[in-house]
């Protein structure tokens, strides 16, 4: 890389006699007087300005930015000097994918990020600085899953950064630097008796929905998308193949979390409930759009409708039916007004756990229970539900037991 130090108080002319000699500029004596210019690995020309008395200060300068582009490790200075907030803004705009996806990186970082480390430059972040946010955010009273995926978007944008040449390393990605710690809460499933209660509770219209969280442990949101053409009655099989959810507040047909479609058992008892469902509340066609508002139309056959037979509102089933059949059976206190107290851990994703531990408690492998319960992994299953395995550990106490038993010695 071609570099040079120019002095701006002086400059070179040619006298009468053909000498060269040092001539005084219209600047001598006021601004910066050296600049040091270089041509950056883009081709374009860049530079940076030195006060009189530093002209070893701006040699050593450019000769570190011309090692740094000889290792490839070259930072643009005026990137560097981005702040995080100005660059996150700019990355959020360029995202495409789920618009809700979008719309909640937007709120968790302008809410949690950005009064923390919003206006410091990129090329200053250092591992420390990133310690100092994690426990920031663990202060602040957030769930630990919360504060992990503010840290997961914190560490995404920052990566963007480090291949746009904003900055040489993520700081995120430091062995110093620890994930947001989860907290001890386990999952505490329902007993059978809950589960009765809770759907004896619910008006009769919704009461199927609790059959098929407990019994195939469908999520809240494939519940409601739950379709005619998904039953497989002669293979007792529910397909999973699809959600109703909210694309920036408008209601949408999408697949499943992640994308994971499946395939669960259907229990009898679960298959007699929706077979009786479907005579006292015939499904209805519902036409939405699939993935996002003004996306493609699709018609489904919904198993689960309002009374006035348009889909049902998540909202409105927590708040007017889950809620209220919540206190009458027992699981929260009654309400004094119409507003109940939050129950997120009696969410209808109570139901998912109870079928969990029911297939653990049977014997059903890990693997199966993941793919069941449409998990990315299997890792995932066993970290929720690993405590939920009395009868592995069981196993495990007694393979060990009859393994470290001293032989017996023959009888003479």
């Amino acid at each position: 890389m071609a570099g040079s130090i120019q002095d701006r108080w002086f400059k070179t002319a040619t006298d009468a006699d053909g000498k060269t000699v040092r001539t005084k500029t219209a600047r001598h004596g006021s601004g910066l007087r050296y600049r040091a210019r270089y041509f950056a690995p883009d081709g374009k020309r860049k530079s940076k300005s030195f006060a009189d008395g530093q002209k070893r200060l701006a040699e050593q300068w450019l000769s570190s930015i011309s090692a740094d582009v000889a290792r490839g490790q070259y930072i643009d200075p005026n990137a560097a000097r981005t702040t995080f907030q100005e660059f996150a803004e700019g990355w959020l705009a360029s995202q495409s994918g789920d618009p809700n996806t979008k719309a909640s990186m937007t709120s968790q970082l302008k809410l949690h990020a950005f009064p923390r480390i919003g206006t410091r430059p990129l090329g200053s972040f250092q591992p420390s600085h990133i310690r100092e946010f994690v426990t920031q955010l663990e202060a602040s009273g957030m769930s630990g899953s919360y504060a992990r995926v503010i840290f997961s978007n914190v560490r995404a944008i920052l990566s963007a950064a480090v291949e746009d040449g904003c900055l040489p390393r993520n700081p995120c990605n430091s062995r110093t630097v620890t994930l947001p710690e989860m907290g001890a809460r386990r999952v505490v499933p329902w007993l059978p008796e809950r589960v009765f209660a809770m759907r004896a509770a619910l008006v009769e219209r919704f009461q199927p929905m609790v059959d098929v969280g407990a019994g195939c442990g469908l999520r809240q949101g494939e519940i409601l998308g739950l379709s005619v053409e998904e039953l497989d009655f002669d293979n007792a099989t529910l397909h999973v193949v699809q959600q109703l959810k909210l694309s920036l507040s408008r209601p949408v047909f999408a697949p499943p979390k992640g994308g994971k479609l499946r395939d669960v058992p259907l229990p009898a008892p679960v298959a007699d409930a929706l077979k009786a469902h479907m005579k006292l509340f015939p499904p209805v066609e519902i036409t939405l759009p699939w993935m996002r508002a003004g996306g493609p139309p699709v018609t489904k056959r919904l198993l689960f409708t309002g009374p006035l037979g348009g889909h049902v509102w998540r909202t409105s089933l927590n708040e007017d039916h889950w809620k209220p059949a919540l206190a009458k059976a027992g699981v929260i206190p009654t309400a004094k007004s119409r507003e109940h107290a939050a129950a997120r851990e009696h969410g209808m994703h109570a139901l998912r756990h109870f079928y969990a531990s029911v297939l653990l408690d049977a014997g059903e492998s890990i693997k199966a229970v993941s793919e069941y319960l449409g998990h990315s992994d299997p890792g995932l299953t066993l970290k929720v539900y690993a405590h939920l395995m009395p009868s592995s550990r069981d196993r495990a106490r007694q393979a060990l037991g009859r393994a470290l038993r001293p032989p017996q010695n023959p009888t003479p």
